[in-house]
This record gives structure tokens, sequence and C-alpha cells, in this order.
């Protein structure tokens, strides 16, 4: 039998925050985990090399049923207090696209960082130890474990969502959640590339590797960055970022040229060269692979001279406005993060804890705040982490 003060469950990165913060008050912790290694990841993350925070991190960069939940956690623990951490630490870093910021060697360095804080707090971190039950019998619980059975009185859930099984990851922070009657939001795939049907992957398969800027929209939410086609359907950071608002069942659509007006383009180019093909002018404008698809699909050809402005219009709609319906996304199994989780209803957003379970408290993934592709989810974790590190 052991006997803690906190017992964290998952060294990600929520709970190795959680962690040092807590041990930093003098609170005795355990950390447990099923993996082989701590924050896996972090350690995949960014192509190794982190994507550890944004520097426009702010509450609109999540997806919750209570977009207000997040704001408390992200105000007391910023992405200008992470860096600060990080730059403490000695770590270079850079920003690449849209205030994302990246270690400019290896995300191993942040994993390192984290565990020397740790350690300099005291923190025990158990690796491969499942957790076998749960309970709460009196004023602290009782968690068996793989190892041992641990006595606590403060339990603190970081064991992500179900995102890339094939690292380990699984949906037991809900069950917990389920264990003592706190709603989950039902859970989905998030950041995650869209799936073509069988006809629409047949016929646009050659188109794999190629890429575009590119806006996608669903409803009255746009992201423009880059799109990418592959063998199964669509990728690349717009295609992620929209599949966190698509409806199953429902078009997105997509400008594939979002700073030119194809229209106005075309019937430039056929004042200007009435003798040009079509196909060839789309080529102008698009990779050649990807204009001549749209040129296939679309069953255009001929010269411009010839080319009605009807026809035109036609053109331009399909790389303006092009309207797709995927069949589905590719799922769990590339799924950066997972949408959903534990209700922001059953929490405190100052503490992180249940309210109807005193010392019971959620982190990260696991809660029902999901941020965008750049960084932000890992500014959640650490947010959130720092949150509830003040009060365990």
């Amino acid at each position: 039998m052991q006997n803690v003060d906190v017992l964290i469950i998952g060294a990600g990165a929520a709970g190795l925050m959680c962690a040092i913060e807590a041990g930093k008050r003098g609170r005795s912790v355990l950390v447990v985990d099923h993996a082989k290694r701590p924050a896996d990841k972090i350690r995949i993350s960014g192509g190794g090399r982190c994507n550890f925070t944004n520097l426009h991190a702010s509450p609109a960069n999540y997806l919750s049923e209570n977009p207000r939940f997040a704001v408390s956690a992200l105000k007391r623990y910023t992405q200008h207090d992470f860096i600060a951490l990080v730059d403490k630490h000695g770590i270079g870093w850079h920003e690449k696209t849209l205030g994302q910021l990246f270690c400019d060697d290896s995300a191993q360095q942040i994993i390192d960082m984290l565990l020397g804080l740790c350690q300099q707090a005291g923190v025990r971190i158990q690796l491969e130890t499942s957790i076998t039950s749960l309970t709460k019998p009196d004023d602290r619980f009782t968690i068996g474990t793989s190892r041992d059975t641990v006595r606590a009185h403060s339990v603190v859930v970081a064991c992500g969502g179900p995102s890339i099984p094939k690292m380990g990851a699984t949906g037991f922070g809900y069950e917990i959640a389920k264990r003592f009657d706190l709603p989950v939001v039902t859970p989905r795939a998030a950041l995650v590339p869209f799936v073509f049907d069988d006809a629409m992957r047949e016929r646009s398969k050659h188109l794999a590797g190629v890429s575009v800027d590119a806006v996608v929209s669903f409803k009255k939410t746009s992201f423009r960055e880059g799109l990418l086609f592959t063998h199964r359907g669509l990728s690349g950071p717009s295609i992620l970022q929209i599949s966190s608002y698509w409806e199953e069942g429902k078009d997105i659509r997509v400008n594939l040229l979002p700073n030119t007006d194809v229209f106005e383009a075309l019937k430039a180019a056929k004042q200007n060269q009435p003798k040009q093909d079509i196909k060839t002018a789309l080529s102008g404008l698009l990779p050649k692979k990807l204009a001549t698809h749209i040129a296939e699909e679309h069953k255009l050809g001929g010269r411009l001279a010839d080319t009605s402005d009807k026809v035109l219009r036609k053109a331009a709609l399909a790389i303006n406005e092009w309207t797709i319906k995927p069949v589905g996304t590719e799922g769990y199994r590339t799924a950066e993060v997972t949408l959903g989780g534990v209700s922001t209803k059953a929490l405190s957003s100052k503490t992180m804890e249940a309210s109807t379970v005193p010392g019971l408290f959620f982190i990260g993934e696991v809660v029902d705040v999901t941020g965008h592709l750049g960084g932000f989810n890992f500014q959640w974790a650490w947010a959130s982490g720092h949150a509830a590190g003040q009060f365990v």
C-alpha cells in the first residue's frame, strides 16, 4: 500500500505539468502511465520538434460545449509563461507559420525539461502501470494498479483521449468519469484527414501528393492554410482544422485559388491568348495535375476563343467554390486530438475539479476543450495542468 497526496493518471503534457506544480507546493505526487515511455505525444509532435505552443493562443482557438470554460486557465498560464520556461532551460525555438513555435533541435528537449522539473519537485513516475480499480470509500481514493494499491487525497485524470491508438491511447479517462456519474460529451476524431467515397477516390488517386494554398469552409467557419491530396482523400492543415467543425454527411467548400478570381483570369486569358486551350490556361493557375483533373471532371476543353463565358464560370466555380462531401474521416488512427470528452458542466474552470466528487480532477485532452491545429492543444495541456496543480 502506497500513500500519496496526489495520484496522476497519465504522464503526458498535462499530467507532467500538474505534477510539477503540485510537487512545488510540497505535495507528495505519484504519476502512473501504462506506456513504456512518458510523453510520447510530445515526442512525435511537430515532426519530432514539438509545436509546443502558439504565440496567438486565446480562448477563441478552442472548441467546447462551453467556449468560456478555458478562459480562466488560459489567462492564468499563458503561452508567454511557457515560452519563459523554455527559455529558462536554454531550449532554442523558432516560429513557423501563424505563430506556431517549434524546438530548434528536438521534442526530447521539452520532455527532458519536464522530467527534470518533476525530479526537482520530488515527483515519482511509475511507467508500465495500469489502473485496475478506482474508488472513493471515504475522504480518500483507493486506486488499484497492476503493481500495488495506492491511497490518495486527490486523483488527476490526465490520460488523454483515444486519438492515435497505436501509441496506446484509449478512452479510459471517460470510463473514470462515467464511474463517478460525470457527463461525457460524445468524443470523435478531430484534426483528422477526410476520406472520399470509392468513386471519387479512384478518380482522384493520381492527385496524391499535390498541394495548394486553400481556403476551406464549413458553414461560417473558414481556414486558409495548405491543402494536400492523398490516396484516400484530403489532408493538410486547412483540412485538419475544418475537420473539427465538420458534421458527417455535410459538404465542405474549398477555394483552391483564394487570391485569384478565376473567372476574371480566364476572361483576360481569352482576350490576350484566344488560341490557348482552356486546359493550358488552367495549368497556368494550378498545378498541372490538378488543372488537368478539373478539366476532365467538368469536360472542359477547346480554345478559349471558342469557350463561352458560361463555361468559363463553370471552370471558375470548380476552382473558387469547389463543393465536396467527404464520406468520413480517417478516424482516431490518424487524428491529432479528440473532440468532446468530460463535460465542462461537471468541472470547475478554476481548479479543474469535479463539482460532485471532491478531489477528482480532469485536465488536458480528456476534457471537452479542443484546440485548433498549431500548438493550441499543448497550451491547453500546460494551462489546465498548471491550474489543477495549484489545488490538488
